[in-house]
């Protein structure tokens, strides 16, 4: 009897860590865990007209290199854009000057926030604004114009072409 209560203890101890570990990699995969454990990170803000698909915990990369975590994304009241603030690796030195783009990974992939380095001497610091961004580009907004270009070539309206 003692012996099928170890054999007992053993199997559950297994399958807890089992479960642990599959827990562990599907929040790895959704990209919803991180961990830094206490990497030291600067704040930056850049402004979006348009953050359509961009999440928080989004990666923030540099020439494929991830360099930081979108941290959050809130609409400016007054403007009416997208804040997003970017937490960037204290290891990775920005220049003042630099760029922010929202890009997807492959043709339907997630949006990630890609940054191009400028040339200024002075660097990116805690609380700076990143001044030149690019906004999202939305598929449904390119297939729109793509399809009113057409049916305007061909000398009718997009509501003609499609009632046809």
């Amino acid at each position: 009897m003692e012996q099928s209560r170890k054999t007992d203890l053993l199997v559950g101890v297994f399958v807890l860590l089992g479960i642990a570990a599959l827990l562990f990699l599907a929040l790895k995969a959704g990209n919803m865990l991180s961990l830094n454990f206490g990497q030291k990170t600067y704040e930056v803000t850049a402004v979006f007209d348009n953050a359509g698909g961009l999440k928080p915990r989004a990666s923030v990369s540099s020439a494929g290199v991830n360099v930081g975590r979108v941290k959050s994304i809130s609409l400016d009241p007054q403007t009416f854009q997208a804040v997003v603030k970017l937490d960037i690796d204290s290891n990775y030195k920005f220049p003042s000057d630099t760029s922010a783009k929202i890009l997807t990974a492959g043709l339907l992939g997630e949006k990630y926030i890609g940054l191009e380095a400028g040339s200024e001497e002075s660097n990116l610091k805690n609380n700076d604004r990143i001044q030149q961004t690019q906004s999202s580009i939305v598929l449904e907004n390119l297939i729109s114009q793509f399809l009113f270009n057409t049916a305007e070539k061909k000398g009718g309206s997009p509501d003609q072409e499609a009632a046809k």
